[in-house]
């Protein structure tokens, strides 16, 4: 037989002014402020245009580089999975090589490019003469222009035959150039549309920056008799490094997924002589007859994988460099 013990109720001891403490009141889940309320409905069209227009397409384009899609099962929807079959196709096709290494030199050479004239742009145009605004606003019209617009005016100017460069060529005595044409400079034309292009984008970043510097700091250079150049290496250029990282990171970016300038002016060639991974990828897609989907897609990822390398090299090097 089983006896209960039951525990008898202990009731407040009373303190030393005789007041009975009064017992803690029991946990109660915590509404959402207003403020909190607020925030999320803020953040929701963020994080539903993420997901739309991000998230859901980079992870179509996972799934078409991991299967066998045709033109029948890309409407269907019943591509049988291959695994990383479409990676090697990449991986061994001859295209790969020059692709690659067209790539590489593409957005090294512009971005080298579109620094250096940027910056030496927005420091010219940190001296704040006459008419530097308009100049300014002016340097600005490239980046402004649609691509299709700025790349049919680059085709225009280097056409091998009523191009306005080669009729400057000719009035110095140089012969023409078939700057679209020859396999030797299909890739030069293309950087320098791109550059041209990209440099007042440099130059809006780089001037911003400039201005966060203070300008006791060039007075007091100058009164220790530090000349144009001792400033710049001294005081300018160390204290432009954040802003110069998030631009080059930014123009790497950017370099790394332009399709529009090259397709429009050499579409590639000739002989594939001018083809990066954009305009690969494209071309796989949907530039045959029977085009390839998963390759293409796998060439796209190609590239999607190195910017986000680029971008958490980025975060590290900012990390490491931030104050403890």
């Amino acid at each position: 037989m089983s006896h209960t013990t039951q525990v008898p109720h202990r009731r407040p001891v009373p303190g030393p002014s005789g007041a009975v403490p009064a017992e803690p009141p029991r946990a109660r889940r915590r509404r959402p402020t207003s403020q909190q309320l607020a925030a999320w409905a803020f953040l929701a069209p963020v994080a539903l245009y993420l997901a739309l227009f991000y998230a859901y397409p980079l992870y179509r384009n996972v799934d078409l580089s991991l299967r066998d899609y045709t033109v029948r099962s890309f409407v269907q929807g019943d591509a049988p999975f291959t695994g990383l079959e479409n990676y090697q196709k990449v991986f061994d096709d001859p295209a790969f090589g020059p692709a690659l290494t067209h790539t590489i030199v593409f957005t090294a050479v512009c971005l080298v490019f579109q620094y250096a004239i940027g910056l030496a742009l927005a420091v010219f145009f940190n001296q704040h003469f006459r008419l530097s605004a308009t100049l300014r606003a002016l340097f600005l019209v490239p980046w402004l222009l649609p691509l299709i617009v700025s790349a049919s005016t680059w085709s225009w100017m280097l056409n091998s035959d009523s191009g306005i460069v080669n009729a400057l060529l000719g009035a110095v005595g140089i012969g023409p150039v078939n700057w679209l044409t020859s396999p030797d400079w299909s890739l030069t034309s293309v950087i320098i549309a791109n550059v041209w292009i990209g440099v007042p984008f440099n130059l809006v970043l780089l001037y911003s920056g400039l201005q966060s510097i203070p300008a006791s700091l060039y007075e007091a250079s100058a009164l220790d008799g530090a000349g144009p150049w001792r400033r710049f290496w001294s005081i300018t250029f160390p204290l432009l490094r954040p802003v110069s990282a998030i631009t080059l990171l930014l123009g790497l970016v950017y370099t790394l997924k332009v399709f529009d300038i090259i397709w429009i002016m050499t579409k590639g060639g000739p002989a594939d002589s001018s083809t990066t991974f954009a305009t690969w990828s494209y071309r796989l897609g949907f530039g045959n007859l029977l085009p390839a989907f998963g390759p293409g897609a796998a060439v796209g990822n190609l590239l999607v994988v190195a910017a986000l390398v680029f971008g958490l090299v980025y975060l590290r090097v900012q990390r490491k460099q931030a104050p403890a």
